[in-house]
């Protein structure tokens, strides 16, 4: 089949290269002509593995290809997917709709044929339902125009695997829908007959699926971060508490583990836009809850702040701070509301000098935070470092030899902000560990 992607940010450029991938002739469309002529070389402007390999396997076999022109896009295909951001507006709760607006006024009136448009973007309820009336009434005659909605459920660092594998898929349909479910199940065939779920609902509850998959995943960890609040203060292990958790079926082990919090450019930004839209529809009790797990997790990067300053032996002034990870997460170079990146720099504004290394993220942060100190290595972070600071669970640090780097740093205090350390190896080495949730320096200490 033919099919277009608007948007080639994170989601768009991925679905592009997976729906090729799948043996279908994309093309990818942008407005912003430096973009896609990155793309179009074969190279993104992201860290996502194994994204660029398979992104000039289909540009080399011609399957894929860019554009910033509509018209060229109208004229290709019959299916168009929907990719462009929805970022958290300026100075309030509620999503930002002028870029997934923007691509319907743009494309319907260029259309020459009928057409099916697919959101794929993480949007606010009743947004397809207002995309259909506003393609209504661009639509031109005699011809017809759906909107049906397929959230997207990547993991940033799985995305390829998740665009291909994934473990459901959802379409939502408008009531009078005569072509998007057929389209939809022809496009992803391979994975149907995989026998992946695949999901036939309304507009609204599509789009809603996505963003209360998101609130419970915020939720769960935020719950867990408020147990390492109780466990800290009663001398209990967060890490032990979560594996015996865990074992319930019910419950289960995933994002039950404590640390630093989450971040991104998806959770928090859709779980406030979520909080703004119930509001808006008069359900805003509902979600009072997510204010809490909001609060929650904006509040363990402070308790982050306070646990490094205890590792320094109560004050920053003069600390040397090597901060490992600047990214949200590890196989990734996003830092949008990254934890790691945002107590480097309260740890700086307290009068630490802080040292940065992350493997992929380095570039993204210079951007973010140009005063602070970036490294090229470990041991150049870690270079006569007071504390050293894990912030970003990537695997290099969960297996840094506590041995190797004692040689480098000035004092062997290491700060695990993700729980992610073998803490027994690190003692045996001499090193003073601390932990959110874990009072392991005092444990040693006795």
């Amino acid at each position: 089949m033919r099919c277009t992607v608007f948007g080639t940010g994170y989601l768009g450029a991925t679905h592009a290269a997976g729906m090729a991938a799948l043996g279908h002739e994309v093309v990818g469309v942008d407005i912003d002509p430096g973009k896609i002529a990155k793309l179009a070389s074969g190279d993104i402007p992201f860290y996502e593995p194994g994204l660029r390999k398979i992104l000039r396997e289909n540009i080399e076999a011609g399957r894929l290809h860019f554009t910033t022109d509509y018209d060229e896009a109208a004229e290709f295909a019959d299916v168009h997917f929907l990719g462009v951001g929805t970022p958290q507006k300026k100075g309030e709760y509620g999503a930002d709709l002028r870029h997934v607006h923007a691509v319907i006024d743009t494309l319907v009136p260029r259309l020459r044929r009928s057409a099916v448009i697919v959101g794929k973007s993480t949007v606010p309820v009743g947004t397809a339902a207002d995309l259909a009336e506003r393609a209504r009434g661009l639509t031109p005659a005699g011809l017809d125009v759906e909107i049906a909605w397929n959230p997207e459920f990547l993991r940033e660092g799985f995305a390829v695997h998740d665009t291909l594998h994934p473990d459901r898929i959802v379409l939502g349909v408008q009531r009078d829908s005569r072509h998007a479910e057929s389209a939809i199940r022809e496009l992803y065939a391979d994975m149907l007959a995989d026998e992946v779920p695949f999901l036939v609902t309304d507009l609204q509850t599509a789009e809603l699926v996505k963003v209360s998959a998101n609130a419970f995943l915020a939720t769960k960890i935020s719950f867990i971060n408020a147990i390492s609040e109780v466990c800290e203060a009663v001398d209990a292990d967060i890490t032990l508490l979560a594996d015996a958790l865990g074992y319930d079926p019910r419950i289960g082990r995933r994002f039950l583990n404590a640390g630093l919090g989450f971040g991104g450019g998806c959770l928090p930004k859709d779980i406030r836009a979520f909080m703004a839209r119930a509001g808006e529809l008069g359900a805003n009790h509902a979600l009072t809850f997510l204010r809490e797990v909001d609060s929650i997790n904006m509040r363990r990067r402070t308790r982050m702040v306070e646990l490094a300053t205890r590792a320094c032996g109560g004050s920053l002034l003069g600390a040397n701070i090597a901060v490992l990870g600047a990214a949200f997460k590890p196989e990734s170079d996003d830092v949008r509301d990254s934890p790691a990146l945002n107590v480097a720099g309260l740890l700086q504004l307290n009068g630490g000098t802080v040292n940065v290394y992350d493997p992929k993220a380095m570039e993204n942060s210079q951007r973010v935070f140009p005063t602070l100190n970036y490294s090229t290595s470990v041991a150049e972070a870690c270079d006569r470092a007071d504390a050293v600071l894990v912030l970003t669970e990537w695997q290099e640090f969960v297996d840094l030899d506590p041995h190797q780097l004692a040689d480098i740093v000035r004092a062997k205090v290491v700060v695990d902000g993700r729980n992610c350390l073998d803490v027994a190896t690190w003692q045996r080495a001499g090193w003073t560990v601390h932990a959110l949730g874990r009072n392991l320096a005092e444990a040693k200490a006795s």
